[in-house]
């Protein structure tokens, strides 16, 4: 009997396994109002040896206020931060007391999931290592 599949199966077997990478989540969460925080523009960035940030990618919080991943672009263990344009949020040319929150946190096991999710309010924001 022919197995159409062979051929793909074959193909699995010669690539290169790949490698884990650590995903990234967010979530902003409005506590004055009671909702996501949508469409605020998040930057993630990562540390090189040299101390400076480079871009790693780019999003914008969904409807319910999160980002589900930044893709695979997180490759690899080191420190990451994450960026938030509350400009403008909840409106265009808003004025918010906190224009840019950013957080930095440590990526230690690339194969785990870091949620890192920001909970604001007119004049605060509180943030921790989420699921």
């Amino acid at each position: 009997m022919h197995n159409r599949f062979a051929p793909l199966v074959a193909l699995a077997a010669l690539s290169p396994v790949p490698v884990s990478a650590a995903e990234i989540s967010t979530h902003v969460l409005d506590l004055a109002r009671g909702v996501g925080g949508a469409q605020v523009p998040v930057v993630l960035l990562k540390k090189n040896a040299a101390g400076t940030w480079s871009e790693v990618a780019r999003a914008r919080t969904d409807a319910n206020g999160r980002v589900r991943s930044f893709g695979d672009k997180a490759s690899a263990a080191g420190t990451y931060k994450l960026q938030f344009d509350m400009t403008a949020y909840p409106q265009p040319g808003a004025q918010p007391f906190f224009p840019e929150i950013d957080l930095v946190f440590q990526v230690t096991d690339v194969a785990a999931h870091y949620h890192v999710p920001v909970v604001v309010s007119p004049y605060g924001y509180s943030t921790y290592r989420g699921n």
